[in-house]
């Protein structure tokens, strides 16, 4: 196999016969920083997870899987061209979106109602695409009508129609077993044959937001199942680390590594409703 490319917490490598197979490693990052130490089986979780929601969005939208890997971290794909849009759906108004709401009153162009807090339920769901950005800088909030311009017109309304379709399926679905989903972040790309496929990985706690729903309490920042309890971990002052420094941040320490475990291993149990084998 041949390495094709190496990202933050994946790796992609191509076969002779020109499928590809995706690896997740155990790695975490958050703030566009690779953090140390690695979660144990959090790749080998996410994978599974990924595996388990494509299977529940086949009616949805068409997936690259062609298999399963030969272990729990690996999946066999077919490649493709990947859509130049990041595509995010948002039923909850928190992070990025909440700190967009506060300045104009709007999220990627789409105008909201006033008295909106952290963890507000939006009226539906809302397509709020951005910028993908080259390894090491931001995505930037982008409107629909950027979109268009960048894609056309047809292939900007696909985006939008198939991201809120696998946001509002997911959400269902979770909701059912507990878990919100706030938000989510879905990868699109053409096949060989130009139609728009689901790629990468799908509804995990590194690609979205899940809350357990009994917690869940509009106007402050939600307990979660994702990797926000880093997040929060380190602009914490128990990190001592300064976002805007420069510096990369510190070592996790061993009780953020285990609760963080916790947290991905909880949400798959809840979500596929078996205990995970590794």
């Amino acid at each position: 196999m041949k390495l094709v490319h190496s990202g933050k917490v994946r790796d992609l490598y191509e076969t002779e016969d020109g499928l590809l197979i995706m690896v997740a490693s155990d790695r975490i990052s958050a703030f566009d920083y690779v953090l140390q130490p690695d979660i144990p089986e959090k790749g080998a979780i996410l994978t599974q997870m990924s595996l388990w929601w494509f299977d529940q969005l086949k009616d949805v939208v068409p997936d690259h899987v062609v298999a399963r890997g030969d272990d729990a971290h690996s999946v066999v794909c077919r490649p493709l061209r990947m859509v130049p849009v990041e595509c995010v759906a948002r039923g909850y108004l928190t992070g990025g979106g909440l700190s967009e709401y506060r300045r104009d009153g709007m999220v990627s162009g789409v105008p909201l109602p006033d008295g909106l807090e952290d963890g507000s339920r939006l009226p539906e769901p809302i397509f709020t695409p951005s910028t993908k950005a080259p390894v090491g800088e931001h995505d930037e909030p982008i409107s629909y009508e950027q979109v268009v311009a960048e894609v056309g017109a047809e292939t900007a309304e696909a985006l939008r129609r198939i991201t809120l379709a696998v946001y509002t399926r997911g959400a269902e679905i979770a909701r059912e077993r507990g878990i919100i989903v706030a938000d989510t972040k879905i990868e699109l790309g053409w096949d060989a044959n130009g139609v728009l496929t689901l790629g990468d990985e799908v509804l995990t706690p590194d690609s979205s937001r899940f809350w357990p729903a009994d917690e869940w309490r509009p106007g402050r920042s939600q307990p979660s199942f994702d990797k926000q309890f880093v997040r929060d971990w380190l602009l914490s002052p128990e990190s001592g680390w300064d976002k805007d420094s420069g510096n990369p941040p510190p070592p996790l320490p061993d009780h953020v590594v285990e609760q963080t475990r916790q947290r991905y291993l909880e949400a798959y149990e809840r979500l596929t409703g078996a205990p995970f084998s590794g």
